[in-house]
This record gives structure tokens, C-alpha cells and sequence, in this order.
């Protein structure tokens, strides 16, 4: 017997998905169109650091809310430089406060990038490229949690990138919330740090060290080297 195909999407489905996917890219082509870019640059952070500062002094729920809010969209829409808020968070919000609002959200915004990708585009993979990807999605609903926990420390790989992909997976939306919140903790801590000398930083080469780099990237994958020794291990005997 042969196996049945899947159904397609009903045209309801369909047209939420080409209305979110329509949503997204206008998002981003506005984005840019208009120059808003130009307002996530260190030059710029730099020309209004004391602008920003005053005005949080001022209206501090009003801009931790903007802020968040901000954060999460930019995050969602999957537009590469939400990072730099992070820098921002550092230096103009209290330490724990700033990596707060700014770690939740980032992984709420995470959040709903994996769910766009998921609503819009797992199913047209899974049903064209499913045989060539049933590996990975047994590997991603075995151990699924410690790859997301190494690509999230990894800072090799783009956070809107891992959003994006995961979203194709198997992968259970609870277990990505967590997975990431925690393994974006270390690079959030770093930035907020990193923020609050923001006034004294000329490049994005003055963020991070190589040495950090390396570090972080070993740390990262050190759970899911731990877990495949622990399965080899139970292999042998």
C-alpha cells in the first residue's frame, strides 16, 4: 500500500500564511527603505548615549516598556541588528534590569520568529525534503535541547538564523523558550556588560576578545559532546 500524501493547507491556511510571510518581508523592506538602520549603529548610540539616558531618567516605565517592545518586534521580524539593543539595555538601564527586559525579550521575539517560520514554511519543506530530513528530525526530537543550547552559545551562528531553522523542526515550542532563554543568558550578560562602556567603544571589534570567543564556543559545545559520550558509552556495553 502506498503511503497517503498529506493533505494540502485549506485556502484559509494558505492565505495566513502568505498574509504573515507578506507582513514580515514588508517589515523589513520598510525597515531598510527608510533608513531606520542608520539608528542601530554605534555611531549612533554614541551621537545620542546622553540623549537616551536622560530621557529613560525621565519616563522609565514608558521607555523600558518601548524598549521591550521594540526589542521583541525587531527580534520577531528576524532583522539582524537587534543585538545592538542589548548594548543598549546595558547602557542605559540598571545591570539587571537591562538584562531582563532585554533577555526575555529577546527570546519572545525568538519565540514568534520560530512560530512565523514554522506556520509559513515547515510544512512545504517537511512534505518536499521530508525523507532527506528524517534524520535530523529524529536527532532534533532526541536531543534536540542540547543542539539549540550549543548554537545558542555558539556566537558562530546568527541568532535570527537559529530562530528561522528551528522553526522547521520537530522541535516542541516549550523546549525552544527555555533552550534559549538559558543559552542566551552567558552572550546577554556580555553584552550588558560590554554596554555599559558603550560611550568608549569605536568598533564592533571592541566587544568581544578572540580568546572569549573560543571559550564560549567550547562551552557551547560541551553539553551535546557530553550527551553523545554518554550514548556511545551506553552503546558499548
Amino acid at each position: 500500500m502506498t503511503e497517503t500524501q498529506p493533505a494540502g493547507p485549506t485556502p484559509k491556511r494558505a492565505w495566513l500564511r502568505w498574509l504573515v510571510l507578506l507582513v514580515v518581508l514588508s517589515a523589513i523592506g520598510g525597515f531598510y527603505a527608510f533608513g531606520l538602520q542608520e539608528y542601530f549603529s554605534l555611531q549612533y548610540l554614541h551621537e545620542n548615549l546622553d540623549a537616551f539616558k536622560l530621557w529613560v531618567n525621565e519616563h522609565f516605565l514608558l521607555a523600558l516598556i518601548g524598549f521591550f517592545c521594540l526589542y521583541v518586534v525587531l527580534a520577531a521580524v528576524s532583522f539582524p541588528g537587534a543585538w545592538v539593543l542589548t548594548l543598549l539595555a546595558g547602557a542605559i538601564f540598571d545591570i539587571w534590569i537591562g538584562i531582563a527586559v532585554a533577555l526575555v525579550a529577546a527570546t519572545l521575539g525568538a519565540t514568534l520568529a520560530f512560530w512565523s517560520s514554522r506556520f509559513v514554511l515547515r510544512d512545504w519543506v517537511q512534505e518536499r525534503f521530508g525523507t532527506r530530513l528524517a534524520v535530523i528530525n529524529r536527532g532534533v526530537e532526541r536531543d534536540g535541547a542540547y543542539y539549540l543550547f550549543s548554537l545558542r552559545l555558539v556566537p558562530l551562528f546568527p541568532f535570527f538564523v537559529i530562530n528561522l531553522a528551528m522553526g522547521l523542526t520537530p522541535m516542541r515550542t516549550w523546549t525552544f523558550f527555555w533552550v534559549s532563554l538559558i543559552g542566551m543568558l552567558p552572550g546577554c550578560l556580555l553584552y550588558i556588560n560590554v554596554g555599559r562602556t558603550l560611550a568608549e567603544l569605536q568598533s564592533t571589534r571592541d566587544l568581544v576578545s578572540p580568546g572569549f570567543i573560543i571559550s564560549l564556543t567550547l562551552f557551547g559545545i560541551a553539553p551535546l559532546v557530553f550527551r553523545k559520550g554518554l550514548q556511545w558509552g551506553n552503546d558499548r556495553r
